[in-house]
């Protein structure tokens, strides 16, 4: 099955913006799966509201899309009821850590099995362009068309912090590292978190100055280093990517199902 089996065709062309970075994550999702050997039917795609949840739509798995924050809560409800199923929860910065941010910081704790893309552009892209949580301290939005002062969290940080077992980032410039850290994220027996940074040349780079969509993802490109690089030694204010956790814990399905054999035991 050729990574074009996966897809909708039926909804192309898409809604994303010329140069928008989120066709270009799931292109290396699509190639993930493909490279595991998942069939449709197996996988379940859950989305909340955003330019990053329009995936769903275009993708021909199981899908379920969802309301605003709320991505993970839903997943972790049909991974509950059919723990054999491959779930897939892709958001963006908003919606996976502004509204949805106690969801996603809980399913860290719990660890259950599911892969969480957090598609990072900076910004609201959808509903105007307003700033986000992940907008940083500096940067400019229709919402602080004088400067945002809000610092941005750090996802790697806060998802390593809350429990995560497998934490990983990359860019859409680095389409063949993404692709792999997909793929290892989707095998990771637990909750796997990818922060993917991705361009929004029509919001974040027009107000921010960042340029077209290649001049975005050229900084990607000078602007980031891999995890533990010289590069990164050398000038400390580059982004690190690459997998910064990948551990064993127990997984919250396995426990659950403990959890009722002791209750039919009476125990």
């Amino acid at each position: 099955m050729g990574a074009k089996e996966y897809i909708r065709e039926r909804f192309f062309p898409h809604l994303w913006c010329p140069g928008c970075g989120h066709g270009i994550v799931m292109n290396g999702l699509l190639h993930a799966v493909e490279n595991i050997g998942l069939k449709k039917n197996d996988i379940v795609m859950v989305s909340g509201i955003g330019c990053s949840s329009r995936i769903s739509g275009y993708l021909d798995f199981h899908t379920l899309h969802t309301i605003h924050g709320r991505a993970l809560a839903f997943a972790a409800g049909v991974k509950m009821s059919r723990p054999e199923l491959t779930l897939l929860a892709p958001m963006g910065d908003g919606d996976a850590l502004s509204i949805g941010g106690n969801h996603f910081i809980h399913a860290c704790r719990r660890n259950i099995d599911m892969t969480a893309i957090v598609m990072n552009n900076r910004v609201y892209g959808m509903t105007g362009g307003q700033y986000s949580p992940l907008s940083g301290y500096g940067t400019y939005a229709t919402t602080a068309p004088y400067m945002n002062i809000d610092p941005d969290f750090d996802v790697v940080s806060m998802a390593t912090a809350a429990g995560a077992t497998f934490v990983a980032r990359s860019t859409t410039y680095h389409i063949k590292q993404l692709t792999d850290i997909l793929e290892a994220a989707i095998l990771h027996r637990g909750f796997s978190v990818v922060e993917i940074m991705s361009q929004c040349p029509t919001y974040f780079g027009r107000k921010n100055k960042g340029g077209s969509a290649s001049d975005m993802m050229e900084k990607f490109k000078t602007r980031t280093a891999p995890l533990g690089s010289k590069e990164k030694q050398e000038d400390p204010s580059l982004i690190e990517r690459g997998i910064f956790v990948n551990r064993e814990a127990p997984e919250y399905c396995q426990e659950y199902q403990h959890v009722i054999e002791r209750a039919t035991r009476g125990k």
